[in-house]
């Protein structure tokens, strides 16, 4: 596994890669076991994240490898679908996964999301419109809907 941790827009980054796909970002440094390079594939993925910071990006390109259970992955399918600028409740996810009485379930998907902003976990707010508990805190959540001017 490579990683690599930088300053951006919204405070330190850490991502990781294995065999050419992104395999995490993590809010703040990380020191983690594994090779600390600027690999391409990281490389690439801070480009992509800072020209969404600029507001110059909408969609990501970079390949992505998320580990997680068979229901988790289908949560972050369905969460990449949000299109920018949009929310969706854990309730319109649940429905969407097949599974419209999963609404808890959507959320713990949603806590373990290993590629936030990417994947874009920060749409999904509660159903009453509120903002949610969000890995990263409540602000860094506010800040990137603010880029996409939610």
């Amino acid at each position: 596994m490579n990683y690599y941790y930088k300053e951006t827009k919204i405070g330190y980054l850490t991502l990781t890669e294995e065999d050419g796909a992104l395999t995490s970002i993590r809010f703040g440094k990380s020191d983690l076991k594994g090779n600390f390079i600027l690999s391409p594939v990281i490389q690439r993925a801070f480009l992509e994240l800072e020209e969404y910071f600029e507001g110059k990006r909408k969609t990501f390109d970079i390949k992505l490898n998320p580990k997680g259970t068979e229901f988790q992955k289908r949560v972050w399918m369905e969460l990449e679908k949000i299109p920018y600028g949009e929310t969706r409740s854990y309730k319109d996810i649940a429905i969407s996964c097949g599974s419209p009485n999963a609404s808890r379930a959507v959320g713990m998907a949603n806590n373990k999301n290993p590629i936030p902003i990417i994947v874009p976990c920060h749409r999904v707010i509660g159903s009453n419109g509120k903002l949610t508990g969000y890995a990263g805190g409540l602000k860094i959540k506010a800040a990137l809907l603010r880029i996409e001017h939610i």
